[in-house]
Parts: structure tokens; sequence; C-alpha cells
């Protein structure tokens, strides 16, 4: 039988008789064997690797970056912090080392601790194997009991995350303040034989830093006087921004020399993998996802005002753009279509262009400004970002616009833009019925034929998202200008909306 084979076979026969031992005389008949945390996780990965199963399902473009990296710590049994911006999976990747866990563990009866049945730690552990032998009851915790976190914030004290002398518990107990029975234990101790998550670690004081000294290095821990040795058995798991470091606080040296792996996590390196992203991520109806039609166009749209927005003038990027940002922004997207279907009493309905309005409020809950962003306002930014992205996908799709042409040459769009010279204006209502908005865009016939000539293939419920596309793309290249009336949109040839506004 091979190695791998033997110790899942192990693993079945102790999870089968958990229910049948009751006692540490039980768990010695079955040959139990006590593993520390992170051999537990660096064996249970070595098995999932072999088998070529991937250990941390639903991340999504990390998978020959962070993932491999992520894979080597654990492996090499170490402490580990994530570092990077905000929304890159950080905090997701950590309780994913979950399922990296052996599904049930033993622990002695009543221990505040968890202690290991077989090296108890406690003085109450001890105290009740020596009084009770193999008569000492065990009691059984599950994987998914074994995660702890704990955002660092400027406010948490030693007390929270170590302990503390409970002086009513002296008093209850009759107890000497110089007996250890009266310490109250912490987080971290509580959290023995678990992961523990501290999340943006450089936001915790650097005298509560201090305090986890021992903890990753000697493993024994101090509190009000008492030294007590506890080697507890914990995988840490931080997180960081980087920019931390020198904005809100820092990592002291000792702590980060005392963290075996650093990992730099980043955001999503295509369209494609974002948009994977949001569609695992967003929360939808599935009465959204049946009625309302939604081009690919518009998925990709979506996804490249993100990284529009990672590399705007306007926007902080030591701050970072959530990957949140497009997740909240394409539930604001379908909600815009989906509110306009019910007023309308339609039981379905296309996806518009003009729907992207609906994701201003979600763009501009996710981004911080620089002074320049702020002096402009969060919505002209906004529409920024969203004309930003469709001038660097037009090109995917119809013929580039040069910004610097000479006067008498001829472009493909010279026969829609004459349209607008010769017309008053072409008006589109938000709330428009889906049949009176594809009556509206198929009256402009230049617009079918740059369709025709250049998107043949596209389907036909996709064509109108991308007559839209065209139109919204003629404005960012200063061809045709556009207005927001009361209740939808009005798009101008450029000259004639001059000289309307004289």
């Amino acid at each position: 039988m091979k190695l791998t084979e033997k110790k899942e076979s192990e693993a079945k026969i102790k999870n089968m008789n958990k229910d049948y031992i009751k006692n540490l005389g039980d768990l010695k008949k079955v040959g139990y064997e006590s593993k520390s945390i992170k051999d537990e996780l660096r064996d249970n990965l070595k098995i999932k690797i072999r088998n070529g199963e991937n250990a941390f399902e639903g991340i999504h473009g990390y998978d020959y970056t962070v993932i491999p990296e992520l894979e080597r710590a654990i492996l090499s049994r170490h402490n580990i912090n994530l570092l990077g911006l905000r929304g890159q999976a950080k905090t997701r990747l950590a309780r994913l080392m979950v399922q990296l866990l052996d599904e049930w563990i033993p622990t002695i009866e009543g221990s505040e601790i968890n202690d290991d049945p077989l090296k108890p730690i406690s003085r109450y552990a001890k105290d009740l194997i020596s009084a009770k032998g193999d008569d000492t009851p065990v009691s059984w915790i599950h994987r998914e009991e074994r995660f702890f976190e704990k955002l660092a914030t400027p406010d948490v004290t030693v007390a929270d995350l170590i302990g503390d002398v409970d002086p009513i518990k002296a008093a209850n107990l009759k107890l000497s303040y110089a007996d250890d029975r009266v310490i109250h234990y912490g987080m971290i101790p509580r959290a023995n034989r678990s992961i523990f998550v501290i999340n943006e670690l450089p936001d915790l004081q650097a005298r509560i830093q201090v305090a986890l000294f021992n903890i990753l290095q000697e493993g024994d821990i101090q509190i009000r006087g008492f030294k007590l040795r506890l080697p507890l058995d914990m995988q840490f798991v931080f997180t960081a921004n980087p920019e931390d470091y020198t904005n809100r606080g820092s990592i002291v040296t000792p702590l980060k020399d005392r963290i075996g792996s650093q990992i730099l996590t980043h955001y999503p390196e295509s369209i494609e993998i974002a948009k994977v992203i949001t569609s695992q991520e967003a929360h939808l109806d599935k009465r959204q996802r049946d009625i309302i039609h939604v081009p690919e166009t518009a998925k990709d749209l979506l996804e490249q005002i993100s990284f529009e927005a990672r590399d705007s003038e306007f926007i902080d990027h030591k701050s970072g753009v959530s990957a949140r940002m497009s997740i909240t922004a394409f539930e604001n997207l379908l909600s815009t279509a989906e509110r306009r279907a019910i007023k309308n009493g339609e039981e379905e309905t296309l996806l518009r262009f003009g729907d992207f309005l609906g994701v201003i409020p979600s763009i501009t809950g996710k981004v911080e400004l620089v002074y320049e962003g702020e002096q402009e306002g969060a919505a002209f930014v906004a529409l920024q970002l969203i004309g930003d992205a469709v001038k660097s996908l037009f090109p995917d799709y119809f013929p580039k616009i040069e910004k610097l042409q000479k006067p008498d040459a001829t472009t493909p769009y010279d026969d829609l833009i004459e349209w607008f010279f010769e017309s008053s204006g072409f008006e589109l209502p938000d709330d428009l019925p889906d049949a009176d908005y594809k009556e509206k865009l198929d009256s402009i016939a230049p617009l079918n034929k740059l369709i025709e000539k250049y998107q043949p293939e596209l389907k036909e419920e996709d064509k109108y998202f991308m007559k839209e596309f065209l139109l919204w793309a003629l404005v960012e290249h200063k061809k045709l200008s556009k207005q927001r009336f009361s209740k939808g949109l009005q798009f101008k040839d450029l000259y004639g909306s001059y000289i309307s506004g004289l």
C-alpha cells in the first residue's frame, strides 16, 4: 500500500471511530498519534498536490503566482504574511486553508485551549489526566471550528489577544493572585491548534505586536507577571497593505523577522480572469440572470472600468481598487435593467449601455480620490472611467479613430456623423420599453450598416448594445456630443451642439 493511501486509510478509521472514542483510553487503543497543525496542513496539502487537486478552490488568477508561493510556505511550516492591496482575496486564501486541516481532532473535554489529549499543556488538562487517567473525557472538534480571525484595530489590547488576570475567577475560586488558575486566556491561547488570522497587522499598536514575539518563536506567554510555558500549536496568517508600512503604522522589525514567508498578492491580470471572479462573487437573484440578457461586451466593459481606475490620475493608486468594485457594479448594472423591466411590465429585457449610469454609486463608494479627483467630483471621475473603458475597448470592435487626420480624409464613420448633423438630435430615454428602444436605434441607417460591416457575426440580441457602444465611443473621440436630460440621454453632432450652446 502506498504511503499516501495508508495515511488516508488511517484517517478514515479515526473518523469512523470518533463517535465511539469517549476518553483518553479509547484514543490510545486505536493508536492515535498527535500531530501539529503545521504538519496537518503540510500532509494534507501533499496529498492534494499528488492527486492534482486544487487546494484553493474558487481563487482565480493566482495559479502561477500566489498559490505556488503559499503552498511552498505551508510545506515549509511557516507562519505567513499576505501582503497586498484591498480586494485581493487575502482573507479568502486564509479561510480556505481550513480545508487542509484534518476533519476532526480530539481535545480534552472542558479545556479552554483545546488541549491535545496526548500532549496537554494547560494546568486544567494536566490535573484532569492526573486524576482520571485513561478515563479522562475526550471531545472532538471539526476543522470549521478551528479558524479564528481578528481585525487589528488601535483599541486591541494584550488582554484581548493573550489574556489577563480575572479577579472574579479569583474571588469565586478563592484563589490567590499568585495562582495561575486566575488567568483568563485571550483569543490566541483559545485558538490553540487552530489557524489564527490577524487582518491589517500594521494597525496593531507596536506594543501589542511585541507581545506576539514569544508566541511565534519561543511558545510561551506572559500575563501580568506570570510567565507560562505554553507551547501553543498555531498556524498564524497575517494580512497587510504595503502602504500601511508608512501610513497608518508599521510591522515592527523583530515581528517581521519571525514570520516565515511574506507573499505578495495582486489584482487580476486579464479581463477574462476578472470576469470569472465577478461572475462567481456577485450576489444575483436567479430571476435577474433569467430575464436579463447580458452581452459579453458589457461584461468586458465592466471589468475594463476597474482596470482604468487602477491607472487613473484621479484615483489614489496606493489605496488600490478592490475587485469588489466590479462585483457590486455588476449587481447594480443588472438591477438597473431589472427595474426598467418591472416598470414596463416586461418579462425579459436586454442590458443597455445606458444602464451603466446605474453603476456610478458602486464606483464612487469604492475608490479613494486624490486632490485632483476631489476637485472634479466623484461622479465626474466615475463617468470618466466609463468613457476611458469605452475608448480602450473600441479598437477591438471597430476601426481605430485617429486623433489627427487630414481635413479631406474619409473615415468609416462619416455617414453616421453626417446623419446626426442633418438631424435635430437623437434622444434615448432610460425607461423606454424594449420594442421602442430597438425601433429607435434601428432608425439610424448608417449605424446599422456599421454594425453589419464590422460585427457581422454578432448575435441579434447583442447588436443593440453594440450600437449604443459605438455612439458612446464617437462621443469619447469628440465626433459626437452627449447630453443628459431628466429622462435619458441626447446625442447630437458636435458642431451643432456647439452652436446651440452659444
